[in-house]
């Protein structure tokens, strides 16, 4: 309903008072507790949960993948100077749950949940690169010429090393293989190095981060 497409609709969890009985009915998941005035935003003539609510539930309840998506997407929804206190929201909501389970999965999701992902699966690989130990990028870094203007922008970029990564979807990028290959020769020219990940390397990302890792000890960095 607030427009967060990663989560899996079904079934539909509603809270009701302790006091309250409901049946339950198929789709339909009910929970009891207790919910103050601030917990409670009406939309479209329902009572749902303050979205820094729900949003703290699912990062603390679901998988990570649906966690950090979800809040990316959220996040991305915002104007970027909203994001900041959208966040602090978010984390006050994490840390006032009843509930400790989940707690430190949902504060580190928050961390690095930033709105920028274009997509759940730059969600996933910025997971799946910062697992594999890898300090954590930068998204979207703006390339640009002497005179200031934007050339292109990067998925996931060590600006200090010029190391990038790109997450190429299939839809996205099946009919744009010269035109990449045109942009990654041109970022090597500019001095950067460019590796580029699929939908493949999120079941198994161990090929991207050991490119990475290469790359970084080429600059001098070791890992």
């Amino acid at each position: 309903m607030l427009g967060c497409s990663v989560p899996d609709p079904a079934p539909v969890h509603i809270i009701v008072p302790y006091h309250r009985k409901i049946r339950p009915r198929p789709g339909v998941k009910v929970h009891q507790g207790r919910l103050d005035q601030s917990d409670v935003h009406e939309f479209d003539g329902l009572r749902v949960q303050a979205p820094e609510l729900a949003l703290a539930e699912v990062m603390c309840r679901a998988t990570r993948r649906i966690a950090l998506a979800t809040a990316d997407e959220a996040l991305g929804m915002l104007a970027e100077d909203l994001r900041d206190d959208f966040r602090t929201r978010i984390e006050e909501r994490i840390l006032a749950r009843p509930d400790p389970r989940g707690r430190r999965q949902g504060l580190a999701v928050l961390q690095l949940a930033t709105g920028m992902a274009e997509s759940p699966m730059e969600s996933w690989m910025l997971l799946a690169l910062v697992d594999g130990g890898l300090p954590v990028p930068v998204q979207q870094h703006s390339i640009t010429d002497l005179a200031g203007r934007e050339l292109y922008r990067l998925d996931f970029a060590w600006p200090e090393l010029r190391v990038a990564v790109e997450y190429d979807g299939y839809a996205a990028h099946e009919n744009r293989r010269d035109r990449d290959a045109a942009r990654d020769e041109d970022l090597r020219r500019r001095g950067w190095t460019v590796i580029r990940a699929s939908a493949e390397d999120l079941a198994a990302p161990e090929r991207v981060i050991e490119a990475v890792r290469a790359a970084f000890r080429v600059r001098g960095l070791a890992t």
